[in-house]
């Protein structure tokens, strides 16, 4: 397995920094446990001298770790409230030396930002002017001989001379940083230690309410195992595809009518009277001639409804006696089935 993926380093950003500048801190993936007690560890030295903390880092965390433990370092004291001011001049120590070793840091433009933080208390940033204004080892070893408890009093600043920014940018511009190109979801991320807005700062060291320390180790430990060091950025969501025009009548299967209602056929059960006494009166005909008055009804009834010729019972081999008894009748009977398909069988 190679150095960069035991790292645990996530891949190249697609831009990569120019030549001869460093990377940009990695600020993804967790630490591991064992690395999570040696931060902590680390920053408890409040009484140790700075120059037998950052010896122990050095021992402890391999180099090609070292930026991964640098960027939780970052994330923790982004948020005043994890660390006590002692232990936070550690961390701040542990990023400036961390690379002391390369002609470049790439945690520089962390420690200048924060040195000109209105927010941070005074002996924070004059520790920090102090780290970037040692120019040489001497100074850096001299400053190292201390431990943090000392450089929280005043009275190890007495003759400190403060920088303005521009000047501290300009000495350390070999470490500026090229911007790489950032996404919408990067630049929308969050941070994922919130501080509680119902405890102020002025109340984050009252022994009434503060967590102890191992609560307060937990907690951390958590951030650092659990969470993104680059912050919770939003989730990807797929918009839901826009929905067609709902046509007329196309969802009717949908919702389904429940009001059933008889429906009645008024054609059944029609009147047959008319061609029942047709078909009588012809059967009668057919056997002997009829009184001039039923000849006159049969007559009237096939001009006024001529379909009753089909229903009237007549066929073929009645015809003929049709014929010899009542030949008015049959003439109009012949007549009206001129276009039946059973024509020929009469006419024979």
């Amino acid at each position: 397995m190679s150095a960069s993926n035991d790292a645990g380093l996530s891949p190249p950003a697609p831009a990569a920094p120019p030549q001869g500048r460093p990377p940009v801190p990695v600020l993804t993936g967790t630490l591991r446990p064992n690395e999570c007690a040696d931060l902590l560890n680390l920053v408890s030295g409040t009484k140790r001298p700075l120059e037998d903390v950052v010896a122990d880092f050095l021992a402890r965390i391999a180099p090609e770790r070292r930026l991964r433990f640098g960027a939780a370092v970052n994330f923790i004291i982004m948020d005043k409230v994890m660390l006590r001011p002692a232990e936070r001049l550690i961390a701040f120590a542990i990023l400036h030396q961390g690379y002391s070793s390369q002609l470049e840091n790439p945690f520089v433009p962390v420690l200048i930002k924060a040195a000109f933080e209105e927010t941070s208390a005074k002996q924070e940033r004059a520790f920090l002017q102090l780290l970037l204004n040692s120019t040489n080892e001497d100074n850096n070893r001299e400053i190292l001989r201390h431990s943090a408890a000392y450089y929280l009093e005043e009275s190890a600043y007495v003759s400190q001379v403060f920088l303005p920014r521009e000047q501290l940018e300009e000495r350390y511009s070999c470490n500026v940083v090229e911007p790489q190109p950032c996404d919408n979801f990067r630049a929308a991320t969050v941070s994922c230690a919130i501080p509680d807005p119902d405890v102020t700062e002025s109340c984050t060291d009252s022994s009434e309410i503060s967590l102890a320390q191992s609560n307060r180790d937990d907690a951390v430990t958590s951030l650092l195992q659990q969470t993104p060091l680059r912050g919770m950025g939003p989730p990807w969501i797929r918009p839901l595809p826009p929905r067609l025009e709902i046509l007329e009548g196309e969802l009717q299967w949908l919702n389904l009518d429940n009001n059933h209602e008889l429906l009645w056929d008024g054609s059944m059960c029609a009147d047959t009277s008319r061609g029942d006494a047709v078909r009588d009166l012809v059967g009668k005909a057919c056997k002997g001639p009829l009184p001039p008055a039923q000849q006159e009804q049969v007559l009237v009834e096939l001009a006024n409804h001529w379909k009753l010729v089909y229903h009237c019972g007549m066929t073929p081999q009645k015809l003929p006696a049709l014929v010899e008894h009542n030949p008015l009748i049959a003439v109009d009977v012949l007549s009206k089935l001129i276009n039946s398909p059973d024509m020929d069988a009469y006419v024979q």
